[in-house]
């Protein structure tokens, strides 16, 4: 495989994701809030998959903390979503896009399973980049738009600068691999 293809391999499949976004919102699908808390949930499991490779696979502190971070507060913004579609009496709903992200995973997984050493990180941290700057854009353009619940709203708006946050200290991580 060609190696310029192999580094840039996840971010490309999360920037179609960001580019589909954007798509969606010219045309959101329509989602209904049990689907919007799908891919909500999706997208935080997601993160913490990749976190969970990182931390077999890195050696490097930056990354590991990072990693680390990503799967602490990545868990704590299911916990709150769990603990709001419970008291909604709302089951997160299986969807097209949910569908996507998973298979979109599924790829860039398998790419990074393929790594090791500095080009491991790399293209893990890579990969953060482009996918928080894409679930920024997903979450702002699409689930934010489609949530009809207000409690699901504002649960969906606080979670933005927890994830600019998070996208700030993958920028500055990967000054370190350029």
């Amino acid at each position: 495989m060609n190696k310029t293809f192999a580094l840039w391999a996840p971010s490309t499949i999360i920037c179609s994701l960001l580019l589909s976004a954007q798509v969606f919102a010219q045309g959101n699908p329509k989602l209904t809030d049990p689907e919007v808390a799908s891919v909500a949930v999706v997208a935080n499991q997601i993160d913490i998959s990749y976190a969970e490779i990182a931390a077999k696979k890195s050696k490097n502190a930056e990354v590991l903390k990072f990693a680390e971070t990503m799967a602490r507060d990545h868990k704590a913004i299911i916990a709150k979503a769990v603990a709001l579609v419970t008291k909604l009496g709302v089951t997160p709903k299986d969807n097209s896009v949910s569908r996507q992200l998973l298979s979109d995973a599924a790829k860039t997984k398998k790419t990074l399973n393929g790594k090791s050493g500095e080009a491991f990180n790399k293209a893990y941290i890579d990969n953060e980049v482009a996918y928080h700057k894409a679930v920024i854009g997903a979450v702002e353009g699409l689930l934010i738009p489609e949530a009809e619940n207000a409690e699901l709203k504002k649960l969906l708006q606080d979670v933005v600068p927890a994830l600019k946050a998070h996208l700030e200290h993958a920028e500055m991580v990967q000054k370190n691999f350029k």
